[in-house]
């Protein structure tokens, strides 16, 4: 076996609320790999339509601005960073109005062509590999991708930690919208939330962030293995 790692890419997905994010972020760290959080890139693109005007609800004039915002992801697990047109969009992409919007901007044909592009080239120039986070990672982006996992969790799980998260939410609204969003994102004609056939399932409904996290590794590690 080589004293060199081999470069390794990780897709993570799954639905709201499962712990992608703090997952992907701590693999990613632990392992000395990039990170990418694919919808936050999502959530940019809808914030800049959103600021500039455009009519989220209509599809022709999303498809058509979908190539104006520059968008810039950082890569650093320890403090990713997102900007659009040169601003700091890593606090305003996570506003009420922003989540309303983000699955009916998603599912244009034209947004997912351009953020897909933006992710693959970003996956490309990573030297050691990355965790790439999203929904459609391993079915769409990176079907190629070294380690496939897809998180899962039960509706009232998700839903205590997302309202966990947004300090003091109303869990059974919270569940409700998870719930909208699921049914939104898994419905989508392009580049629908789904399980990729080769991916492997953690239901993370019981597991610790930790437990979650040693879990991924341990596979990354088995897959490496593997390949050397």
């Amino acid at each position: 076996m080589s004293d060199t790692v081999e470069s390794v890419i990780v897709a993570i997905d799954g639905p709201s609320g499962t712990g992608k994010s703090s997952t992907s972020k701590a693999v990613a760290a632990k392992l000395g790999l990039s990170y990418l959080d694919t919808g936050a890139q999502y959530r940019a693109i809808t914030w800049w339509m959103l600021s500039n005007g455009i009519d989220v609800d209509d599809a022709a004039a999303v498809a058509d601005a979908s190539g104006k915002p520059v968008i810039l992801s950082g890569t650093d697990p320890s403090h990713p960073t997102i900007t659009v047109d040169g601003v700091d969009a890593s606090g305003p992409i996570r506003t009420q109005e922003v989540t309303s919007a983000v699955s009916a901007v998603s599912a244009v044909p034209e947004v997912r062509s351009r953020i897909t592009e933006l992710q693959r080239s970003i996956a490309a120039s990573a030297p050691l590999g990355i965790v790439v986070e999203g929904r459609d990672i391993g079915t769409t982006v990176l079907p190629d991708a070294d380690l496939k996992i897809f998180l899962t969790a039960s509706a009232e799980a998700r839903a205590a930690r997302r309202a966990g998260e947004l300090k003091g939410a109303d869990v059974a609204a919270t569940r409700e919208a998870l719930v909208r969003r699921d049914a939104a994102d898994s419905s989508r004609k392009t580049s629908p939330l789904a399980k990729a056939d080769d991916a492997v399932e953690v239901d993370t409904t019981d597991l610790t962030l930790q437990q979650v996290v040693e879990c991924v590794v341990t596979l990354v590690d088995e897959r490496r293995a593997g390949v050397q």
